[in-house]
């Protein structure tokens, strides 16, 4: 009789000794996806919020509340995805140690409704510290098993701690000086790796970091749906279908299929292997990518809203919440990918005019421009990149 396979055994504990820049085949692994899903719960409430800000015309205060909570989202799935680009041993204290992030990510999304509403911070705080210790005591563990990044690793371990201790404080500080406490600990954050690094540049992957981003790139697109779904199904309920809810839901569609198809033009792993040292910039420059994708979610939300019953916010704001940030998004995408591949700076011209051309749209509402035909038209842009995107390394196969 054949024997049985058997699945191989979960190691108890490997030595972080680092892996391997050119490793083949590598990809995305399950617990990494299964970490993205948290996440998943965070953007939605992020976006919600922000919806429902903008509903009411709290323009500062939701954006001020949105781009503080987002960066909290972001900051914890990057440290995560670059560590384990370099140093995933999947055994048993590494999975423990990701459950206690993926924990803290669920305590932090159960305080953002309390950081929007009151400005209260402390559930938000206790759960994005959860995240931010696992990810320290990862570090500790690289510092112990991996002799030619010790230093990077202690430098990490003692600016995650210090960093952590200056959130907690901060909560004992009045509105205005927590504020400003804010600003200085998320510069304090982004400083922590720049300066740990500079020791020695841990081994991660390019493709796999090209790849996770990609992934959390269409996660924050599927809120986008999300948030239109719901939504929509909330109007069809109170009120039936009408021609101005399908062409929201439509020209919402497509615009979300140019974008995914705009971030995907180029495979930016070839970019990244080439040129590691924009690895800083590529990375921290997709907070601007993702933030405006939740935003759009957002958005959208509030069109369907706009369309089927009265809100507070003017038609113009409505708008604007959806044009702004697909032309970030158009800017961002194309400013993080030209220095990764061949002849994209050729198409500054182009971008530029989808940009401008975005913006436009949003200024034909005082002139009488339908809402639904907002997102109908927003959507030509980025399809028009799309569409007269050329490869120019690439050459047409002869006929046979």
């Amino acid at each position: 009789m054949a024997s049985t396979p058997q699945l191989p055994s979960l190691r108890w504990r490997v030595p972080m000794t680092g892996r391997p820049v050119d490793e083949e085949h590598r990809v995305a692994t399950p617990l990494e996806l299964l970490f993205d899903l948290t996440f998943v719960v965070a953007v939605a409430q992020v976006a919600a919020e922000l919806a429902q800000g903008l509903a009411h015309g709290r323009v500062g205060d939701s954006l001020l509340g949105y781009v503080m909570v987002f960066f909290a989202i972001w900051w914890a799935w990057m440290n995560f995805t670059w560590f384990a680009s370099a140093y995933d041993t999947d055994d048993v204290p590494y999975r423990l140690l990701t459950l206690v992030q993926m924990a803290g990510v669920l305590v932090f999304a159960a305080g953002i409704h309390d950081a929007f509403g009151s400005q209260d911070f402390l559930t938000g705080t206790i759960g994005y510290v959860i995240m931010r210790v696992a990810m320290l005591a990862q570090w500790a563990r690289a510092a112990r098993s991996d002799p030619e990044h010790r230093q990077t690793a202690h430098r990490f371990v003692l600016g995650i701690a210090v960093v952590q201790v200056g959130w907690v404080l901060r909560l004992l500080l009045p509105h205005d000086a927590a504020l400003a406490a804010f600003w200085l600990l998320a510069v304090a954050e982004l400083a922590v790796p720049v300066w740990a690094e500079r020791a020695r540049m841990t081994a991660w992957h390019p493709h796999h970091i090209a790849e996770r981003y990609g992934l959390f790139t269409i996660i924050v697109l599927g809120e986008c749906v999300l948030a239109t779904n719901v939504a929509l199904q909330v109007v069809v309920e109170d009120t039936g279908w009408d021609l101005d809810l399908l062409l929201v839901g439509g020209g919402g569609l497509c615009l979300l299929f140019a974008l995914w198809w705009m971030y995907f033009l180029k495979e930016a792993g070839d970019g990244l292997a080439r040129r590691r040292e924009l690895g800083f910039v590529w990375g921290y420059g997709h907070y601007a990518v993702f933030a405006s994708l939740a935003a759009l979610g957002a958005g959208l939300e509030v069109t369907v809203e706009a369309v089927s019953h009265h809100v507070e916010a003017s038609d113009q704001l409505v708008a604007m919440a959806v044009v702004v940030p697909v032309a970030l998004y158009l800017a961002t995408v194309w400013l993080l990918h030209a220095p990764l591949a061949e002849g994209y700076r050729a198409s500054a011209v182009p971008v530029s005019a989808a940009i401008v051309a975005t913006l436009a749209i949003a200024a034909l509402v005082p002139l009488g421009l339908p809402l639904p035909w907002v997102v109908v038209l927003v959507a030509v842009p980025p399809a028009v990149l799309v569409a007269i995107h050329r490869d120019p390394g690439s050459t047409a196969a002869p006929a046979s």
